[in-house]
């Protein structure tokens, strides 16, 4: 596993990363308005998460994203681990946004009016495992040559 992201792959990284942390900084910051809004947005598409207390859920949450921002704007963070959390994190967002009511026009998958803030969130999942694949791919290629060849030794 490669310790050290590479440069291609950090503008895209503290974008992304600086969002999320800014996301999770708001939540930390949140009042009980805010808490309530979140958790019953949550609790209607996973209601496992009903019995969560909407502080504790939101703090939890906001500690989650300012922890995956952090990784993904730290270089020394691998990227096949910040692209996997990356992943994770987009599919509970596209989950959100295929389980909410109102989010897709009726009988399809394409966004509402009201989708589309939701929606707009499946390419975190794109990029997530843009990463992780990139990753995997090369550390499979690890004892190739340039045109593919596998090198003497």
């Amino acid at each position: 596993m490669r310790f050290l992201a590479r440069a291609h792959q950090m503008p895209a990284r503290l974008v992304v990363g600086a969002f999320i942390l800014n996301s999770g900084l708001s939540k930390l910051k949140g009042d009980q308005g805010t808490a309530d809004y979140i958790h019953g947005t949550a609790k209607t598409a996973y209601p496992f998460l009903a019995s969560q207390d909407p502080q504790k859920f939101t703090r939890t949450l906001g500690t989650a994203e300012v922890a995956l921002g952090g990784a993904l704007m730290a270089p020394f963070v691998p990227t096949v681990l910040a692209g996997a959390g990356l992943t994770a994190f987009a599919g509970g967002l596209t989950g959100l946004y295929l389980r909410l009511p109102g989010m897709r026009e009726k009988g399809s998958i394409r966004p509402s009016q009201d989708g589309v803030p939701l929606a707009k969130d499946t390419w975190l999942m794109g990029l997530g495992a843009t990463l992780v694949l990139e990753e995997v791919a090369r550390s499979r290629e690890g004892g190739r040559g340039r045109r593919g060849h596998r090198r003497c030794r």
